[in-house]
C-alpha cells in the first residue's frame, strides 16, 4: 500500500528519516505483523512529529502537516516547472501523479490503527494535536501557508484534486527555501556555496523610514521595475551612517516579497562565492537582489575585483533576474590616498590604478544618497516616532530630552531618533 519508495520525483527528501519510518510502520500494520520490532521506530517518530511542530507552530493533523512540509519544499523538474508556469503536460505531468498517487493513500491512512497496534493512545493526540504556544515560531506566514495546504489535501477526494491545490500552492507561494523564505545568506561548505534562509526577518515598512521621501522614490521606482520585468539598476544607497539605508532595503523586501521578491545577503568575503551563488538562482521564476551591507574596501583589499567582473564584465551576460543593491558610508567604496589623486606610486601608470577603483561605482546604475538630518528635520523625526509609539510626553519636554540625547549618542540621524524613543518605552513600566 505505502509503495512510496516507487516514488520518481519526490524521494529522497532531505528531512525524510520520518516518512521512511512510519511507511515501514504502516506496512506492518496491514500485514498484521509483531508490533515489537517497530516500537522504537514507532516513538522516534512520534518525537520526531512533536518537535517539529514545537519549531514550526503546527497544530491538528501532525503527520499531514509533515508530508505537506515535504512537498512544498521539494525542489524537482516539476515542482520548479509548476511555480513558473502552474500546471504543466507532457512526461514529467505523469511522473508526478504517480507520485502523488503514492502521498494521497498517505494522506488516507489513519494513523490512529498504530495506536491498536501498539496498544496506544499516542495517535489520537498526534492527529488532533493543539500547539502549546509558548515557543516563538520559525515563520508565522510559512506556518500558516503550510497547514492551510495541509487541510486542503486531507479533504481532497481524488488524486486530480490533490494535484491540484499543489500544483496551485507552487504557482501561488513557489517551493522550497527559495519559495517559501524572502531572504538567504550564504554559507561556504566543501561543496561549494550554500544559500541558507534567514528565517527571523525585521519587519520594517518603507513608512516607518521618517523623511527621505526622494531617496525612497528612487529605490522603489527602480525596484518596482525590477520585479515587473522592466529594466533596472543596480543600486548603491550611500551616505551618513544611521540615516535608514539599511532599512531601506528590508523595507523594499517586505514590500516586494508578494510580487516574487527575493534577497541574499553576501559579505565581501564571500565575492568569491557570487557565480556559484548566481548558477544557483538564475533560472528561478523570483526576482533576486543580492544584498551588500556597509560597503566599502580598503587599499589592500582586492575583492572589489570580483565584484566588479560579476556586474559587468565577465562574458556571461548577468541573468535578468538579478540585481546588486549596496549599502556603504563611502561614496567611491574603495578607501584612496592623497597619494592616488596627486599620482606619487612606486609604479607607473597610477591614474590607472585610480580609474581601476573608481570604476566600481560606475557599475551602480543608481546611485542614492542619504544625507543626515539637520536639528528641524531630527526633530520632527523623534515627533513623528514618538506618535507612532504612543509616547504622551509634552512636546517642549520631548525635544529637550531628544537634543540631550543626540549629543551623548552618536548625532543628528534616523538611528539616533529611533533609539531614544526605544530609550523612553524602556522606562516605561510594563502592564
Amino acid at each position: 500500500m505505502t509503495r512510496i519508495e516507487e516514488c520518481i520525483l519526490y524521494c529522497d527528501f532531505e528531512q525524510g528519516e520520518i516518512l521512511k519510518k512510519v511507511t515501514g510502520i504502516i506496512e506492518a500494520v496491514l500485514n498484521e505483523q509483531d508490533p515489537q520490532p517497530y516500537r522504537k521506530d514507532f516513538y522516534d517518530s512520534l518525537n520526531g512529529l512533536v518537535e517539529m511542530a514545537g519549531a514550526y507552530g503546527f497544530s491538528g493533523n501532525l503527520w499531514h502537516n509533515y508530508l505537506t512540509f515535504l512537498l512544498v519544499n521539494k525542489e524537482n523538474a516539476f515542482s520548479t516547472a509548476c511555480e513558473i508556469v502552474g500546471k504543466v503536460e507532457g512526461s514529467v505531468n505523469q511522473m508526478a501523479t504517480h507520485d502523488f498517487i503514492r502521498f494521497k493513500e498517505l494522506y488516507d491512512f489513519d494513523l490512529k490503527e498504530f495506536d491498536r497496534f501498539f496498544d496506544s493512545g499516542d495517535c489520537r493526540i498526534i492527529c488532533s494535536y493543539e500547539s502549546t504556544g509558548g515557543r516563538k515560531l520559525f515563520n508565522k506566514r510559512i506556518r500558516d501557508r503550510i497547514c492551510t495546504l495541509s487541510e486542503r489535501l486531507e479533504a481532497c477526494e481524488t488524486v486530480e484534486e490533490f494535484m491540484d491545490d499543489i500544483v496551485q500552492f507552487y504557482k501561488d507561494f513557489g517551493v522550497g527555501k527559495l519559495g517559501l523564505h524572502k531572504a538567504f545568506r550564504i554559507v561556504h561548505k566543501e561543496t561549494g556555496a550554500q544559500i541558507v534562509p534567514i528565517t527571523n526577518i525585521a519587519h520594517v515598512q518603507l513608512s516607518d523610514l521618517v523623511g527621505y521621501e526622494i531617496a525612497k522614490k528612487k529605490l522603489i521606482d527602480n525596484t518596482e521595475a525590477f520585479v515587473k520585468g522592466r529594466r533596472a539598476n543596480n543600486c548603491l544607497l550611500f551616505g551618513d551612517a544611521g540615516t535608514g539605508k539599511s532599512s531601506s532595503i528590508k523595507g523594499i523586501l517586505n514590500q516586494y516579497y508578494d510580487q516574487g521578491l527575493r534577497i541574499i545577503e553576501v559579505y565581501k568575503h564571500q565575492f568569491q562565492d557570487l557565480n556559484d551563488i548566481i548558477a544557483q538562482i538564475k533560472n528561478r521564476n523570483y526576482k533576486f537582489i543580492i544584498y551588500m551591507d556597509d560597503l566599502s574596501f580598503e587599499e589592500f583589499e582586492i575583492e572589489y575585483k570580483y565584484l566588479k567582473a560579476v556586474i559587468e564584465g565577465g562574458l556571461e551576460k548577468k541573468p535578468d533576474n538579478i540585481l546588486i543593491y549596496a549599502t556603504s558610508n563611502r561614496r567611491h567604496l574603495i578607501k584612496e590616498e592623497f597619494s592616488d589623486k596627486e599620482g606619487r606610486r612606486d609604479h607607473l601608470h597610477a591614474s590607472d590604478t585610480v580609474q581601476e577603483k573608481l570604476s566600481l561605482v560606475s557599475r551602480f546604475g543608481v546611485t542614492i544618497f542619504f544625507s543626515a538630518p539637520d536639528r528641524k528635520e531630527f526633530q520632527n523625526i523623534v515627533r513623528t516616532l514618538a506618535e507612532r509609539y504612543g509616547v504622551t510626553m509634552p512636546e517642549e519636554e520631548l525635544l529637550a530630552e531628544a537634543n540631550k540625547w543626540e549629543m551623548a549618542h552618536g548625532g543628528l540621524s534616523g538611528r539616533t531618533a529611533q533609539q531614544f524613543i526605544d530609550y523612553l518605552l524602556g522606562k516605561e513600566p510594563q502592564e
